[in-house]
């Protein structure tokens, strides 16, 4: 019996071990699954006419406004876990596969400019009936620009906004991904981009780029991340190129005048790859906006304060809601 006991308890064991050495990527998966069960995050899919979307919720809503989040470039809906562990219990959240990202639906007559997002996510929007009252809408980088020209475009829909280091804008500053950027562009290393690793080097230069915080990651776990890429990197090029493009580039600049939700800006201070010094664009652009600058914080405000940022978050929410409150009193 001990030797069966044993062997019982070993084979977990070796299963991780293999999976770390040989499979990473597998474990990898295998974690975000994980975790999705133990915050209480179901995984569904919703149609329109023959696109497919694929996300996240927990809750159901109420009386409270429902929260959508939207996440940045070549990630996924699982990137807001981090957040999503410290958000209320009874808070009705969304998070969604961006277009052509992870289960959501990839074609290549699809429209990846910033437009075309918008246009994919007010339909995801309208068949998971979302906006049959105003919601949350919440988006970083990639997210935060297509979130903010949704604002500006569907106001009707939303009765707040959050950005976070967003995209689109005209930086006064230019940051160290930028400069690099250019001189890539000048080398005509066009097809080389430090936000689309191929190694495990370029991932750990790529995390080194986007984050402040140093998060100390095993070789093998890096060779996951590249691996889980890998076979999405010829789709991230198409869609980078289209939003570094003159249609969608500063998309956020032209059309910031038109946001009258309510809006939150949230940025890392030591941000390298869109500079800290766009937060005071937009909020000199949106005067009744509040604006929140994290210290030693860098582009990956979700990863690297999760705690802050979910509570920011949720007391803007509670603010916003005592302020309607008052209205309707009155």
């Amino acid at each position: 019996m001990f030797l069966i006991a044993g062997g019982t308890l070993a084979v977990p064991i070796v299963a991780f071990i293999a999976s770390f050495y040989l499979w990473p990527s597998v474990l990898i998966r295998i974690y975000y699954w994980y975790w999705r069960r133990a915050l209480g995050m179901q995984v569904r899919f919703s149609n329109h006419g023959n696109y497919q979307f694929c996300y996240s919720y927990r809750g159901k809503p109420g009386p409270k406004p429902s929260v959508l989040m939207l996440h940045g470039f070549s990630a996924h809906k699982d990137m807001w876990l981090t957040i999503v562990k410290f958000l209320p219990k009874n808070m009705h959240l969304v998070c969604v596969d961006m277009p052509g990202h992870e289960g959501t639906t990839r074609s290549c007559l699809d429209d990846y400019s910033v437009d075309g997002q918008v246009k994919r996510i007010r339909q995801f929007v309208e068949s998971i009936r979302m906006n049959r009252k105003p919601f949350h809408l919440v988006g970083t980088s990639m997210g935060g620009h297509i979130a903010g020209v949704y604002a500006a475009e569907y106001p009707a829909d939303l009765c707040s906004l959050t950005l976070l280091c967003p995209a689109g804008l005209q930086y006064p500053n230019e940051s160290k991904f930028i400069k690099q950027l250019r001189e890539l562009n000048e080398d005509e290393h066009v097809h080389r981009v430090p936000l689309i690793p191929s190694t495990p080097e370029e991932m750990e230069e790529m995390l080194k780029l986007c984050s402040y915080v140093r998060f100390k990651i095993p070789q093998q776990i890096l060779q996951g991340l590249v691996d889980v890429r890998i076979p999405h990197n010829d789709f991230y090029r198409k869609l980078f190129s289209e939003l570094v493009g003159e249609k969608s580039r500063h998309l956020l600049q032209e059309r910031m005048s038109k946001i009258t939700t309510p809006t939150q800006i949230i940025w890392g201070n030591q941000d390298q790859v869109l500079d800290v010094s766009g937060a005071q664009v937009l909020a000199d652009a949106l005067p009744s906006s509040q604006l929140h600058i994290l210290e030693n914080c860098g582009h990956t405000v979700i990863m690297e304060r999760p705690r802050k940022t979910a509570k920011l978050i949720t007391d803007f929410l509670a603010s916003m809601h005592n302020t309607d409150n008052n209205k309707k009193q009155q």
